[in-house]
């Protein structure tokens, strides 16, 4: 399967006219004037890949799914780079909120059997990068909380 033509396909979704509570700060304003100046083919490790200034830790549930085929696409591509690796990032934004999670409660059950499915995957097809631990801890605990019905 080609995870991230099928999660474009799935979460087909029109780019937001914002992608934060842009009024809120300056903080706010600049995460949106990033997502607002890329799409999902072009965001890249560039705008995403820093943990301590990551704009999906600000985007609205509908800027989080417009970008999600970035983040499946960011998540394969880095796998197996351990130093430029996006999938701490990626398990933390599913993850927030744990099972109340706007994320989750906002995708159809199709959407969430698919992101369930990509976390499977990597459980699967990347055991050895992963080498249990924590990656695995938390798949696991997003595969759980995605899985939901």
């Amino acid at each position: 399967m080609n995870w991230t033509q099928e999660a474009k396909r799935l979460f087909n979704i029109p780019q937001p006219g914002h992608f934060t509570n842009y009024r809120h700060c300056c903080e706010c304003a600049e995460h949106d004037a990033t997502l607002l100046a890329h799409d999902v083919d072009s965001i890249g490790l560039e705008q995403l890949g820093n943990p301590g200034w990551d704009p999906m830790c600000f985007a609205l549930v509908g800027g989080f799914l417009y970008y999600l085929p970035a983040l499946i696409r960011l998540t394969l591509e880095t796998m197996e780079k351990p130093q430029e690796r996006y999938l701490d990032q990626f398990l933390f934004h599913l993850m927030r909120d744990g099972k109340d999670n706007d994320l989750v409660r906002a995708c159809s059950p199709e959407q969430r059997a698919f992101v369930a499915e990509f976390l499977a995957y990597l459980i699967a097809q990347y055991s050895v990068e992963l080498d249990g631990g924590t990656y695995t801890d938390n798949l696991l605990k997003a595969y759980e909380i995605w899985s939901v019905g």
